[in-house]
């Protein structure tokens, strides 16, 4: 080789590696290590939304516009579960197409989405039971825009946001009537999506306003009723889904702006991973033994929806 080639190549693998660290070093403490674990096929519009996750590792994902649910096994590979049945014609409000939203995975190994077709006869809730045929328990208001989903495994109710109407449904899962079970301005949309991610977390259903860029809590009475909600952090635009950190109720929200934040019990918070890591419109939160997974739709960048995984410290 030419030693002016060879010092170019020299001069090349140096910048590669300089970028690669550069990438690497974006994330802030104490989320560490990013890397892209796998990645899904935008024109098969397989564009991850939510997310749980399994004992071993496995990441199942709801694939939003596909319609589908999946595995993405600890060594990166992707295997669709089930796909949901596509309406005549879709009529989801501010989408107009099929949209499959929240994901929960009992302890029997039971799947519960969230399914929105702007259509009466399959717009609700969700199960897939291991090897079962995906049906739906629960309907829900076509007109609606039915989002994220948390299941309490111990009670058997399922809690799901409505993005469009503002408001949280809570159904059982073995099927009958979802009612409203919180609703106020908090929940509101403002411009496009209100009550978006939800989670269960001591005590509280807590979930997010995407428009009012807001994490809420709404504690559980007694009674099993809700109580008055309560608004823990501000200034987060176009929050999405989350996931709470193990310590305390510190969490880590996905914005789709390209961000991933920790949240602190006082409210404050800080971007811990950006586009500079991988993230592409990211969507939801898992965190599991150390590791966060963040899935990106690529709804905005329309470039590479994939997951990410990264280290979290103490």
């Amino acid at each position: 080789m030419d030693p002016r080639s060879t010092l170019t190549a020299l001069a090349a693998a140096a910048l590669l590696a300089s970028a690669a660290t550069t990438t690497a070093s974006a994330a802030t403490a104490p989320v560490s290590k990013p890397r892209i674990t796998a990645h899904f096929d935008l024109a098969a519009a397989q564009q991850p939304e939510n997310i749980t996750l399994g004992a071993d590792g496995s990441a199942y994902l709801t694939l939003s516009f596909a319609r589908q649910i999946a595995r993405v096994d600890p060594s990166g590979r992707t295997h669709v579960l089930a796909t949901l049945p596509a309406p005549a014609e879709a009529d989801t409000p501010n989408l107009g197409k099929a949209f499959i939203g929240g994901i929960a995975r009992a302890h029997d190994g039971t799947f519960y989405v969230t399914y929105a077709t702007g259509t009466a006869d399959l717009t609700g809730i969700w199960s897939v039971g291991p090897g079962a045929r995906p049906h739906r328990i629960a309907a829900l208001p076509a007109d609606g825009l039915p989002n994220g989903l948390a299941l309490d495994d111990r009670t058997g109710r399922l809690y799901v946001t409505d993005s469009v109407h503002g408001v949280v449904y809570r159904a059982s899962v073995h099927g009958g009537t979802a009612a409203v079970w919180a609703g106020g301005d908090a929940l509101k949309p403002s411009s496009f999506a209100g009550g978006n991610g939800v989670r269960l977390h001591d005590g509280a259903v807590w979930t997010t306003n995407a428009d009012k860029g807001t994490v809420l809590r709404i504690p559980v009475t007694a009674q099993g009723s809700a109580g008055r909600i309560q608004v823990r952090a501000t200034g987060l635009p176009s929050i999405d889904d989350f996931a709470f950190t193990g310590r305390g109720d510190t969490l880590l929200a996905a914005r789709n702006d390209d961000e991933v934040d920790l949240i602190h019990p006082d409210g404050s918070h800080t971007a811990v991973l950006t586009a500079a890591d991988g993230l592409q419109t990211p969507t939801s939160v898992a965190v599991r033994r150390g590791t966060v997974y963040v899935p990106s739709a690529a709804y905005l960048t329309n470039e590479d929806p994939n997951l990410l995984k990264a280290h979290l410290g103490r």
